[in-house]
This record gives C-alpha cells, structure tokens and sequence, in this order.
C-alpha cells in the first residue's frame, strides 16, 4: 500500500478540522489512509468521534509537540 497523504491542519480551530477531514475523505477511495495533522486541542475528541460516525478506522492517535496526529483509513463508501 502507498503511504498516506498528509493533510496539515495546524491553526484551524473546531469544527475546521472535522470539516476538512470529512470533505478530503470524501474524494478518496475507500480503504485510502490520510494522515491528519493538527494543532487544534480539541480535535483529540472530535475527530476519533467523527471516524466512529462516519465508518472510518482510525488507525493511530498520537500527541505531537504542537498538537495531535491521525493515521485515518477510509471506510466503505455510503
């Protein structure tokens, strides 16, 4: 499998990150990853709960110096 695209996030604040996440998803094939960076704190919530409704695998979560990062594999389209 081809690495990840990275969709850097940083300085947008909520709903921006879910928002952006959830339209960039919407152009990839099912079973696509996106790795997505951003500086928001409250994306740690919103996005691992955005994954769980919308049927992605969130495959990582992980707190960087500046914010968090998350490893997203796209799950079948609806």
């Amino acid at each position: 499998m081809s690495e990840p695209a990275v969709y850097d996030l940083k300085g947008l604040k909520c709903p921006l990150p879910v928002l952006k996440t959830r339209r960039r998803l919407a152009g990839m094939v099912a079973g696509a990853e996106l790795r997505v960076e951003t500086t928001d704190p409250l994306a740690v919530i919103d996005i691992p709960h955005f994954c769980r409704e919308d049927g992605h695998d969130l495959l990582e979560a992980t707190r960087t110096d500046d914010g968090h990062r998350f490893l997203i594999r796209k799950g079948p389209d609806r």
